[in-house]
């Protein structure tokens, strides 16, 4: 078949190149970046489907985050008849026969085991350890996802230790093992919604990589959603229930699929695996025939690539411009976690019904998702994630300010904060990606992650304070917010603009002063 003069083949020249001298001089050689564009710049069914195959583990994330908030929660109770007590005794000032649970006491972990006058500490201490164990997770597996795993093999690992665990955390006999099995359930899953955004991204082109990206957060939306909606059908049975009907199908799921995920092509072409990286560009082109196999024959990149030994994760905080990134994204995502989570967990607070409360709230990831997924190819990074940041926190604020006496305000105001936090990390989590080359993305995607969990560590502590003081949640909340929102002046603007493979080709191509 005869090449037309004007394609261009990897090492970019042409047929025309050699038949015209010096030719070859004027058109520069095709860097990889440029070379998986060509190759998978278009979206077809394999992409496709690989695209849910792996967004699916975002959904389990979703779950065994916000499961304590149906397992731990405290029930509602009841005086007894003939008994002196009332609606406005403290339970801990009665005696155990002047009350009762008016659901069973295994429904949740406070009932079963007579935590319901034990310090705020103690009851918050699981869902905070979930989240403690998330960061350590995070940053002690952060750099496996770069160096040694890949993306595929680690997403796998952190979901079956999370859900293992959860799986064993049905079987928890006091306080104590069940918080030590929810930090290491928290530890696994440190890593998943990172790696799960970054093999997502790194498999299709840059026109579809802010689209694709947010099937992650659809997918974690869907994951909130399922949780009051499984909580519900089995309100009479015991908290264990939930941790068996959440964790069972997530392990299966794993075993499954593994063997049907491609791993990410640009990092295969980092470790000098260019077979590998070359037959999973074969499986997810958007191009056939004879162009296809043009593109693939010409690349000899693996080796220059894998000899330059860039998986150095202290590359951040070595050379100022990433550490200036690095800093400034983590400081955002400590602002917009602690707001995130303290929406979700601070809706018992308001006084409405748990289901419906957090039920409203995951509703509303849905719209939110689609006006990211619709929007996002749209939006500069630096201007929407400032503006959902502030609206964020000033709604926040709002609800302390309304107070409890304007039920359908202050829910609205929580509702709209909520609205603007997840349209601010969506854009946060995408923005990150843009901002890191290949060779530290995960690492850099994952300090930011950890970021906004630490965010999430402290609000199981200002929730259980917002009962008595309404500032110390969503006050909190939204303050925070608004001032980290600030820093995002200082970060490069990166809409449209190409993924680069190393911390030289970055600085380089973005004439950075280092």
């Amino acid at each position: 078949m005869e090449i037309s003069t004007t394609t261009h083949n990897l090492t970019g020249t042409s047929s025309a190149d050699q038949e015209t001298p010096g030719l070859s001089q004027v058109l520069p050689p095709l860097s990889l970046d440029e070379t998986i564009e060509q190759i998978l710049g278009g979206f077809g069914r394999s992409q496709f489907i690989q695209a849910i195959l792996v967004s699916v583990p975002a959904l389990f994330d979703a779950q065994q985050s916000f499961i304590s908030i149906f397992t731990d929660a405290e029930p509602n109770w009841r005086c007894n008849f003939n008994t002196t007590c009332n609606s406005n005794s403290n339970i801990c000032q009665l005696p155990k026969s002047a009350w009762s649970w008016d659901e069973p006491s295994h429904k949740t972990i406070i009932s079963e085991w007579g935590l319901e006058c034990a310090s705020s500490f103690i009851t918050g201490l699981p869902a905070s350890a979930f989240f403690i164990g998330s960061i350590v997770g995070g940053l002690s597996l952060a750099t496996l996802g770069d160096i040694r795993l890949g993306r595929k093999n680690l997403l796998y690992l952190s979901c079956l230790i999370m859900c293992f665990t959860s799986l064993f955390t049905a079987f928890s006999i006091n306080i104590w093992m069940y918080s030590t099995l929810r930090l290491l359930s928290g530890f696994g899953r440190g890593s998943i919604t990172t790696c799960t955004l970054i093999l997502l991204t790194e498999r299709v082109g840059k026109q579809w990589r802010g689209q694709i990206g947010t099937m992650t957060f659809v997918m974690y939306s869907f994951g909130i959603l399922s949780l009051p909606a499984a909580a519900y059908l089995i309100r009479g049975s015991s908290w264990r229930i939930l941790y068996l009907c959440t964790s069972i199908p997530a392990i299966s799921y794993c075993i499954i699929t593994y063997f049907f995920v491609y791993e990410s092509p640009r990092w295969l072409f980092m470790e000098g695996r260019d077979i590998e990286a070359k037959a999973v560009l074969r499986k997810l082109a958007s191009i056939e025939g004879n162009s296809l196999d043009l593109e693939l024959s010409s690349i000899h990149l693996g080796q220059e690539i894998s000899t330059s030994n860039p998986h150095k994760l202290m590359d951040l905080f070595k050379r100022r411009w990433a550490l200036r990134r690095i800093l400034a994204t983590m400081v955002l995502g400590f602002g917009i976690g602690l707001a995130y989570f303290g929406m979700l967990f601070g809706v018992r607070n308001l006084g409405f019904n748990l289901y419906l409360g957090v039920m409203f709230n995951a509703l509303l990831l849905i719209p939110t998702n689609l006006v990211t997924l619709f929007f996002i190819s749209r939006w500069k990074r630096k201007g929407s994630l400032f503006a959902f940041c502030i609206i964020s926190g000033i709604c926040s604020i709002m609800c302390v300010v309304v107070g409890s006496s304007r039920e359908g305000i202050q829910i609205g105001l929580e509702l709209a904060s909520f609205f603007c936090t997840s349209l601010a990390l969506n854009v946060l989590m995408i923005f990150t990606i843009e901002l890191f080359p290949t060779t530290v993305r995960n690492s850099a995607s994952t300090l930011v992650r950890q970021a906004i969990v630490l965010g999430s560590v402290f609000v199981p502590i200002l929730t259980s304070g917002g009962k008595r003081n309404g500032f110390l949640s969503f006050g909190t909340f939204g303050l925070t917010i608004l001032l980290c929102s600030f820093i995002v002046i200082i970060l490069p603007e990166t809409k449209g603009k190409s993924l680069f493979n190393t911390m030289d080709e970055q600085e380089s191509m973005n004439n950075i002063i280092v």
